[in-house]
């Protein structure tokens, strides 16, 4: 008997994604009767939402009245899913395409394996449908988290699963248990890192997190550097850091973060985003102690492993080809 799964897309102005992204979907080869699609719609002010009430009317569509970010709206539809009796949750941007038998190869592998928390399929760029947005994605041991493989040829040679730091958040199917277990994201991280921070979550309860060469999905995917960028990802990467590092691997790491920081504060002085490094920073101070309660919470009740373990996974470089080194 197949699994069920459901299918959470966030939605912000994405009228014009929505056609291809629920095509692709309701084209899957995964049965019918085990897939619920659930849309949460952030506010959008173009004709989104009217769109799916007349096109997908099978679909279950959350109506935000506010932008309540990527990690609280994918927890809004956790909860829905959860109610439906899911077993497995497939995390879909708005911008991304299935191939037709993409969601039955993620299924069988994690079905394969209990031990299985998170499979994310190759994610392929589009209309580059040779090059890759993501073939698996590394974690850096000062917090940067980048895609692997970014813009080159698509290797089509690779088709053996294999471990991965965290799957990323714009397609992976995800095993609600375990999700249980952990929590789900962060939704103070509001978007950015917020899949980081899950997947090295679930990494310290002793879960893997798998990347499935033979599942494809292709993203319309766009990197565009903005100042509201450099704030979450500087301020989500200090966040996830600080919870989920023992104290004694920040102390041995603090000469290295302490390089680093001045280094991104002269490159944000350069590039113009000062001001929102400092607000980072303040934000941080601002919630230390829901910080400190999140940390203690990692270390009482979810981990299981040591950091030795986490970083045997991670990377001591930046390989990424939108950003110098």
């Amino acid at each position: 008997m197949s699994k069920k799964v459901a299918v959470i897309i966030v939605s912000h102005n994405g009228r014009h994604h929505l056609p291809d992204c629920l095509a692709s979907v309701f084209n899957s080869d995964y049965p019918k009767e085990n897939l619920k699609v659930i849309v949460i719609d952030n506010n959008s002010a173009d004709s989104a939402v009217g769109y799916l009430k007349e096109v997908y009317p099978e679909v279950k569509i959350v109506e935000n009245k506010k932008n309540h970010g990527f990690a609280e709206a994918n927890n809004q539809g956790f909860f829905l899913a959860k109610k439906w009796g899911a077993d497995y949750l497939l995390l879909l941007n708005q911008d991304a395409i299935m191939e037709k038998n993409c969601l039955p190869r993620l299924v069988k592998l994690i079905e394969s394996d209990e031990t299985i928390a998170a499979v994310q399929p190759k994610i392929l760029l589009y209309p580059e449908k040779d090059k890759i947005n993501s073939l698996g994605n590394s974690i850096h041991f000062l917090g940067f988290a980048y895609c692997n493989y970014y813009k080159e040829k698509d290797q089509q040679g690779i088709t053996q699963p294999f471990e991965t730091p965290y799957s990323s958040g714009a397609a992976c199917l995800l095993r609600v248990s375990a999700i249980d277990e952990v929590g789900f994201f962060d939704d103070r991280l509001f978007m950015y890192h917020e899949d980081v921070d899950l997947g090295w979550r679930l990494r310290l309860a002793g879960y893997k997190s798998m990347l499935n060469p033979l599942a494809v999905i292709y993203h319309k995917y766009n990197y565009r550097k903005a100042k509201y960028k450099f704030y979450y990802m500087e301020r989500n990467r200090w966040i996830v850091m600080l919870q989920n590092y023992r104290l004694a691997t920040l102390l041995i790491f603090s000469p290295a973060l302490l390089v680093m920081e001045l280094g991104i504060i002269l490159f944000s002085l350069k590039n113009g985003w000062f001001k929102e490094k400092i607000k980072g920073c303040l934000w941080i101070l601002s919630r230390w102690p829901s910080i400190m309660s999140h940390r203690l919470n990692v270390r009482f009740k979810t981990r299981k492993i040591k950091d030795r373990q986490i970083l045997a996974l991670f990377t001591g470089s930046i390989r990424f080809q939108e950003i110098d080194n």
